[in-house]
């Protein structure tokens, strides 16, 4: 068996990390999964992009509510996608976030504190008429289990229940990343005719995708 790695799973040419916000939101931009990302069939939502300045806030009351940009983000967007209702499936929604910290304990910061909110609240408001019920949350470090991809993973499944689908449970999955001072997650929500491998692979080649961006254009040149 061969030993488990232990280092970084990705070390950035120090030269290439975006210092301003500028640099940030062209990192962020060129890295964010839109529908090419995510397979066959997915389309961009409207709008496609969150506003400028978008960072949602967990409150006490496990509301998601809209809240101000934390000064240690230089930069953070996130990008809707779909698998438009067809031939018996309805529509698979999805989502994917970059946020560029200003340095990688802050990121660090970041992953803490999204591993908390499932444990403070596993029912979760998303918005009027969505919600997600029973939220597990578990994180693992680069080189443990299945994570040879990033320096930090995080897994979230639940229940998503929205008022369109008739208030039927679907599973529900936010999975996230941090690579050095750059976080990215993608989540799912389920839908009708929809299998969870067919999401399960959507899902990893969304995020997978995004490190890679990640790793070209911050990596070192050797």
């Amino acid at each position: 068996m061969s030993p488990r790695p232990s280092g970084p799973a990705f070390t950035p040419d120090p030269a290439k990390v975006p210092r301003t916000a500028e640099a940030a939101r062209e990192l962020a931009r060129a890295v964010v999964a839109g529908p090419e990302l995510w397979g066959p069939g997915f389309v961009a939502r409207t709008p496609a992009l969150s506003a400028p300045g978008h960072w949602p806030v967990l409150d006490e009351r496990c509301v998601w509510q809209g809240g101000t940009v934390p000064a240690g983000v230089l930069h953070s967007v996130t990008s809707y996608s779909e698998r438009p209702a067809g031939a018996g499936r309805g529509t698979l929604r999805v989502a994917a976030t970059v946020t560029v910290h200003r340095d990688v304990r802050r990121a660090e910061w970041e992953m803490a504190e999204t591993l908390e909110e499932a444990l403070r609240c596993p029912g979760q408001k998303l918005r009027e008429g969505e919600r997600v019920e029973g939220l597990m949350s578990i994180g693992h470090a680069f080189g443990s289990k299945y994570n040879l991809t990033a320096d930090d993973s995080i897994g979230e499944i639940g229940r998503y229940r929205g008022t369109e689908s008739g208030d039927r449970p679907y599973e529900y999955g936010w999975f996230q990343y941090r690579l050095g001072n750059v976080t990215v997650a993608a989540v799912t929500k389920g839908a009708d005719g929809h299998t969870q491998d067919e999401i399960n692979r959507a899902r990893v080649d969304a995020l997978v995708g995004m490190a890679r961006r990640i790793e070209t254009r911050l990596e070192t040149a050797g």
